[in-house]
């Protein structure tokens, strides 16, 4: 910490830093109504190391999901781009083991591949089917603690079988011929009960034919009731919930699977680790960890952060994987990296997180690391790129093409950018822009990184 207050110090006594925030920035921040004292952000050129511009640079804020500009380069500096996990398929007599390893990133098609592979090899009839997911050691944590919505795929829980983020997604249609409203499920797991309670409501789609209510009836999710009225003349509606339990999950898509493919499973869902004795099947890679980046963070992906750090931590320290060995393994990784970082409690390392501290300064030195990282391109690739893609799709479109690539971070009172903007000379600079208040939810945050985002393209 003193290495960077010092750092910020000598660049401010050369007249290197702007001791007030650029005249459109200041704006923006006295137009939103926000308290100067809420406001962080540095720019800082990657060549020189020189701080161009700053405010409140060695304030600790909450950064919601730009966190994950330190875990995924963590992980990529430490892992490498072509690292992979892989689940596996052990078979002990006439059992089936699904034995996971981490694989963040298991969605459905890549679920119905691992099961094609296997019938594939010519296994069939399956006695009991047996989950391990003991590569992580996890506590049990109550996924609607952040902000009281359990269901919702932002929470999801890591799970070494983590297997379609242990998401499904409800469409409702109105089926004006039959008179009736269908419920389809993608996947449909065995172990789901859908109860559809919803009236067909002849006529026009009015206030009262337009409502469709959800609610999970069990502690384990394993049953969902459907309830309200449906005009055929209303929108198809779809959405997307978190149910079953991982293990559950797991089980219950695969059974549906198998079954697709016609095969059997005779026995039930068992839980447990694999014999050792057990004979290898089928051994799934994983997408590569560089890919892996990409996804988490132009889609700010909580669970696969969280799995990034948890697997930092079993490289490091071994198996099982906990949330302490992860985040030991990234103090320990930013430490020989000259990046002080002790002070930052990096929690789970996905944002999700009222705990998780750092300056803007901090996560600044971390991105001028990570631009001068032999793996920069890779880095630098997997960033939203401004009215392109990822979470900025829809944001900044007046920057040119390829010239703004930032995290993007919002939980409540939390707004966050950090990244790199190429200006107009062509030269490219780093942007951390944390702004920690209440405003922030009704999107008063948004105006200061855009101003600070046009100053560097038009000025710099």
């Amino acid at each position: 910490m003193t290495f960077f207050f010092l750092l910020y110090a000598a660049a401010a006594a050369a007249g290197e830093t702007q001791a007030e925030p650029p005249p459109a920035v200041q704006q923006a921040i006295l137009t939103e109504h926000l308290p100067s004292s809420a406001v962080s952000f540095v720019v800082l050129d990657p060549d020189s190391g020189r701080v161009v511009a700053a405010q409140n640079p060695g304030t600790p804020r909450s950064p919601a999901s730009t966190i994950k500009v330190v875990t995924t380069f963590a992980s990529l500096e430490v892992l490498g781009p072509a690292f992979t996990w892989h689940t596996r398929a052990l078979a002990s007599g006439d059992d089936l083991i699904l034995q996971g390893g981490g694989d963040p990133y298991m969605t459905l098609e890549r679920w119905w591949s691992f099961a094609h592979g296997l019938r594939n090899d010519g296994l069939k009839v399956i006695r009991d089917v047996v989950i391990d997911d003991s590569a992580f050691s996890l506590p049990p944590e109550d996924p609607g603690a952040f902000d009281g919505r359990p269901n919702r795929a932002y929470n999801v829980m890591p799970n070494a079988l983590m297997v379609n983020f242990q998401s499904i997604e409800f469409r409702v249609v109105p089926n004006a011929d039959a008179r009736s409203i269908e419920i389809v499920a993608n996947p449909a797991p065995v172990n789901l009960a859908i109860e559809n309670h919803i009236r067909f409501a002849p006529g026009r789609c009015t206030a009262a034919a337009s409502r469709v209510d959800f609610e999970v009836v069990t502690e384990r999710w394993d049953r969902v009731v459907f309830s309200g009225a449906l005009s055929p003349h209303c929108a198809e509606r779809s959405f997307t919930r978190v149910l079953l339990r991982p293990a559950e999950y797991a089980y219950g898509s695969f059974a549906a699977l198998w079954q697709e493919l016609g095969g059997q499973i005779t026995g039930k869902l068992r839980v447990g680790a694999a014999p050792a004795d057990a004979r290898l099947l089928l051994s799934y890679d994983s997408l590569t960890l560089g890919e892996i980046i990409r996804l988490t963070n132009k889609y700010s992906s909580n669970l696969m952060a969280r799995h990034l750090l948890l697997t930092l931590g079993e490289a490091r320290y071994g198996a099982p994987a906990t949330v302490e060995k992860g985040a030991a393994a990234l103090k320990d990784w930013a430490r020989e990296r000259g990046l002080a970082l002790e002070d930052v409690e990096i929690d789970n390392g996905s944002g999700l997180s009222r705990r998780t501290q750092i300056t803007a300064l901090q996560m600044a030195q971390v991105l001028n690391a990570a631009y001068h990282s032999r793996y920069a391109p890779e880095f630098m690739a997997s960033l939203p790129l401004a009215g392109i893609d990822g979470t900025l799709r829809s944001r900044m479109k007046e920057s040119p093409g390829g010239t703004v690539r930032l995290k993007t971070g919002h939980i409540d009172g939390v707004s966050g950018v950090a990244g790199y903007v190429i200006a107009g000379s062509g030269k490219t600079y780093i942007l951390v822009s944390l702004i920690n208040d209440a405003r922030a939810d009704e999107g008063a945050a948004e105006p200061v990184h855009a101003a600070l985002v046009s100053w560097m393209l038009q000025d710099l």
